[in-house]
């Protein structure tokens, strides 16, 4: 029998899980099936290392908002100005870059489930005018509801296919030598992968945010316990599907001489491929529209958070006093739309290259967003209760240390070569 206290903390569930339908999308169906795919189980370790040492950054969010009842944003404009428009420039450069690759995969996907020949610019525009529409008519409830049917259908679905794989066994040359990881391409790949494992850390802004509006109106705020809850769900949903994603490419693809297509729909048809060779032929429709819907379901996050971030983040540059205005988040939307369609028509023959951009990029700006959340969570106005303890801090400073030497090591490598 459920007890009242943990019903009370289920019912508190809700931004952790859409934080885990965000990253579960590019950093999972894409970079984690090549990581593998391209280098068997090698690079396993790389994406441990980044789950865990970006593991604090990303509960600070939550640990913040539920100590003060204020989103992380008005944390950062605590520290000064300075602080939070240095997380705002993070934010305007990452966002439409970010918007566009996402919503890249997505077509991609589109695509191939659909069997139609028209362009990927065309079907990003109308998946994101569509997205949108849903977003401004269905606003919380309609990403809290979706995610966590989603999250769930997908997490045992592939799981029940890496299953399968490695009951079968790795079906690629075992003698196969994979290109070194400390060339520039392969730290390149290293920080793409790294960099979107499990999200940029700036969508830890996002989670602040919906915590907010889950519980807009309700008598009792969540507690701390809730929200740490509902986080540690969310990581935890992210960390295994992680492993489960490197390890269906290494089973199914790598030594097997085929690679991924830098094109969007014939690299989306390769992937449902990989499911249904292991599954069967049967499950290739099942595949493609629940990949399809999960990618979907990260565009939505992907919209949802920018905007929502963009409007109260300008609006407290611009007047800290004020509740952003109503028409500042559709007006953001709008603003994402456009420029990432803008963005897929100058790239839309390679998928891969955008990806990665917006990958490294996310991992080069990752050490000033875990420095900003650290001194954040630790701000005088926080109770000492409240605050990282002992462990927690010294894992911090790990973490920062880490995240800031591989941004070091592959600019050196960049610059030398």
């Amino acid at each position: 029998m459920i007890t009242t206290g943990l019903r009370q903390k289920m019912r508190a569930v809700g931004p952790g899980i859409l934080f885990a339908g965000a990253a579960i999308g590019v950093s999972h169906l894409v970079q984690s099936t090549r990581a593998g795919a391209g280098y068997g189980f090698d690079l396993l370790w790389a994406v441990a290392l980044v789950l865990v040492f970006k593991y604090p950054f990303f509960q600070y969010a939550h640990r913040y908002t539920a100590a003060t009842g204020e989103s992380l944003l008005q944390g950062y404009r605590r520290l000064g100005v300075w602080a939070l428009a240095l997380f705002m420039g993070v934010v305007v450069i990452s966002s439409f870059i970010t918007m566009a690759a996402v919503t890249l995969v997505t077509a991609g996907l589109a695509g191939a489930l659909l069997g139609v020949d028209i362009s990927l610019t065309l079907l990003s525009l109308i998946l994101l005018v569509l997205i949108m529409g849903m977003l401004l008519v269905g606003h919380y409830r309609l990403l809290d509801g979706l995610m966590k049917i989603m999250v769930l259908v997908l997490g045992l679905l592939t799981l029940v296919a890496v299953a399968i794989a490695a009951a079968h066994g790795p079906v690629g040359d075992p003698e196969f030598a994979h290109p070194s990881v400390w060339s520039v391409g392969g730290l390149t790949f290293l920080l793409a992968l790294m960099g979107w494992m499990p999200a940029p850390l700036d969508i830890g802004a996002w989670s602040s945010l919906w915590i907010l509006e889950k519980h807009r109106g309700n008598a009792t705020p969540p507690t701390m316990g809730e929200c740490l809850l509902d986080f540690n769900l969310g990581y935890a949903a992210t960390i295994v599907l992680a492993f489960a994603f490197v390890s269906f490419g290494a089973l199914v693809m790598f030594g097997t001489g085929v690679e991924f297509s830098p094109s969007g729909i014939v690299f989306s048809r390769q992937l449902v491929d990989m499911y249904a060779g292991t599954l069967g032929s049967w499950s290739r429709w099942l595949i493609a529209l629940v990949a399809f819907i999960t990618m979907v379901s990260t565009t939505i996050t992907v919209l949802d958070g920018y905007a929502r971030t963009l409007a109260a983040g300008t609006t407290l540059l611009v007047r800290p006093a004020a509740p952003p205005p109503r028409w500042a988040t559709p007006f953001f939307m709008g603003l994402l739309v456009t420029l990432a369609v803008l963005i897929i028509a100058f790239f839309i023959s390679g998928m891969r290259a955008l990806v990665d951009v917006a990958t490294v990029l996310a991992f080069l700006t990752a050490p000033l967003v875990a420095v900003l959340n650290f001194q954040v969570v630790r701000a005088p106005h926080i109770q000492a209760k409240d605050r990282p303890g002992r462990w927690l801090t010294g894992f911090s400073w790990a973490g920062i240390v880490f995240l800031t030497g591989f941004g070091v090591a592959w600019l050196y490598v960049r610059l030398i070569s």
